[in-house]
Formats: structure tokens, C-alpha cells, sequence
């Protein structure tokens, strides 16, 4: 018997409700994983209000790491016992077990925590699409990081800097700077009403930065534009202050000349090898010490509370669920 989070219908953290549920076999090419620690991310909140659909059984939840319990017919790749971390779909990590394809499963080095995986790895994987695939940061380029206190924006922030980059990072209040600065922000532009473009100007001497990273959304998107340099790119990853307006094409160019980005890291997730690919370079460089964020420890049965507080923006760092 399982214990799972279920969606009773979109809307707010009331419709979270616990639930016990029986778990079939599973089925051909799956295992079955006893989940130790569930990451909680802004998608899993997308998906309780409705913006991003949930399969039928109405279960969030991307990402978890576990043990496999039970292998289905024709599964070779991973044994029983084996310790796995996972991310994408299917939906449905907000559970103490579950199916899943066995081809999602990575398995972990012995030295990596459970903990330390599940707060950072769809993170480091969204972090990896973000700097290798959409835009190649490099030793010199100059980027943006909205909410850099925050768990993805530290990533980001750290495995830039690692790369050498120059990074300007923005947060919401004084209390969250001193994390974005030891993620290796070299710049701090602190609050929510701050004009940062104007601040971004005087740091790049009006150059603007290369590429700029906006989870905020709401009004914040258009704000960004006007803080990255011709032919930069502007990458879309989110919308915790709400819907983005439309855009008017006139506002990427000509005169500005800029590309707009809107990446979807379920999209990909879901193509195997750039999955693969980016699993192994987060490990790698969960292992090297280099992407590391802190952590902050709810209870399966408190998904709704730790949905509350990253929605609110009280947290710093990372949430996971601990079945």
C-alpha cells in the first residue's frame, strides 16, 4: 500500500489531500521504487493550479530518488536494491512508491545523499539545458539570474561561475542575499520593485548581459529585455508572479535584436539521450562539489505546507518530501 498526495481539482493547496493507494505490478519495462526523498519544485505548483495538466490518477510531483523494490518483465538495465534518481515523466512523484519506466532511472554514486540529489537533480538538469543547450555559457559570459537565492537560481548561479562566468543575480529581500553571493554571484541586486535593468546597465557599462534567465514572470519578463545586449537571448523558465503578458515582436527587434527562449526542461526530459546526457553531468558535478543547494526537509503528508512556502517565496534554497 502506497501513501500518495493526490490533486482533488486545480486550485489551491486546500485540494491536496493524502490519500493510500494499492500499486500494481509493474508492468513490462518498469520498476517498482520505494521513494526516500521527493523534490519540490515551481512545476509541481503549476501543475496543482491547473496550468500544466496532470495524467488521470491526479498525482504531482517530478523528480524523486529511491530504492528499487521490484523489476518488471524484460528490465536489464537496473536490480533490485539498486539506489536511482529520476526526473520527468510520468508524472506522479508525490508518492512512498511507485512505477515507473526503468529507462528514467539513474543509478547514484555511493557518496551522494539522498537528500542532496532530490533537491538538485531536475534543477541541475534544468541548469544544464539552460547553459549547454539554449545558450553556451562560457568563461566571460555575462548573465542574469532572476530569484538567485532561490534552489534553481543557485544552481544556475553556481555551475556558471564554475564555468567562469560573471553573474548578476537578483532576489527578492537583503535576507536572501548572502545565499546568492556564496552560490558565487559576483553582483546582488536586491528587491522585488528594484529596477534592475537600469542597475544591469551600470554594471556591463551599458553593454547588458549576454543571457538572462527569468523564472518570475508576471511583468518582470518585459523588464528583463531591456537588460541583455544585442543578439543576447532572454530565456522564459517560469512564472511564479503570475502569466506572462504577450509579447510584441517589435519588442525583441529589430532595433534590439534580441532572441526570446522558452524552454521546456519536460520537453527535454523526455528525449533519452539529452536526458542521459545531462543526468550524467549533474552527477558529476554533484560529485565534484560543484552543484550543491541547500535543503529544507517537509513531510509527504506536508506537501501542501511546503507547497505554500515556496509559493510564497519564504524559502531559500531547496524542498523535498520525506515519504
Amino acid at each position: 500500500m502506497a501513501v500518495i498526495v493526490r490533486l482533488k481539482a486545480p486550485g489551491g493547496v486546500d485540494q491536496l489531500e493524502l490519500l493510500s493507494a494499492d500499486l500494481p505490478p509493474p508492468g513490462r519495462g518498469e520498476i517498482r521504487l520505494r521513494q526516500t526523498a521527493i523534490g519540490v519544485n515551481s512545476i509541481d505548483i503549476y501543475q496543482r493550479m491547473g496550468l500544466y495538466a496532470l495524467p488521470s490518477e491526479r498525482i504531482p510531483g517530478v523528480e524523486a530518488v529511491g530504492v528499487v523494490a521490484a523489476l518488471g518483465a524484460e528490465v536489464t538495465c537496473l536490480e533490485v536494491g539498486d539506489r536511482v534518481a529520476y526526473a520527468g515523466a510520468p508524472i506522479g512523484a508525490y508518492a512512498s512508491e511507485r512505477n515507473l519506466p526503468a529507462w528514467r532511472g539513474v543509478k547514484l554514486p555511493a557518496g551522494l545523499p539522498d537528500e542532496t540529489v532530490a533537491t538538485a537533480f531536475v534543477k541541475g538538469v534544468t541548469a544544464d539545458m539552460l547553459l549547454s543547450r539554449v545558450f553556451p555559457v562560457v568563461r566571460g559570459t555575462t548573465i542574469l539570474v532572476h530569484s538567485a537565492a532561490g534552489g534553481l537560481g543557485q544552481l544556475l548561479t553556481r555551475w556558471a561561475s564554475a564555468f567562469g562566468a560573471v553573474v548578476i543575480g537578483t532576489v527578492g529581500s537583503p535576507a536572501k542575499v548572502e545565499a546568492a553571493r556564496a552560490a558565487g554571484a559576483s553582483h546582488v541586486i536586491v528587491g522585488r520593485d528594484a529596477d534592475f535593468a537600469a542597475a544591469v546597465a551600470d554594471l556591463t557599462a551599458g553593454r547588458g548581459v549576454d543571457v538572462a534567465y527569468d523564472g518570475v514572470g508576471g511583468t518582470t519578463l518585459q523588464k528583463t529585455l531591456a537588460c541583455v545586449r544585442p543578439f543576447g537571448v532572454v530565456a522564459s523558465i517560469g512564472q511564479s508572479a503570475g502569466p506572462i503578458p504577450l509579447v510584441d515582436v517589435h519588442d525583441l527587434g529589430p532595433r534590439r535584436s534580441l532572441m526570446l527562449a522558452r524552454p521546456s526542461v519536460m520537453a527535454h526530459m523526455n528525449d533519452v539521450d539529452a536526458y542521459r546526457r545531462s543526468a550524467e553531468r549533474v552527477l558529476a558535478a554533484m560529485a565534484d562539489g560543484v552543484l550543491q543547494v541547500s535543503g529544507k526537509a517537509y513531510s509527504l503528508r506536508d506537501a501542501a505546507l511546503a507547497q505554500a512556502e515556496l509559493e510564497a517565496g519564504l524559502t531559500t534554497g531547496a524542498l523535498y518530501l520525506r515519504p
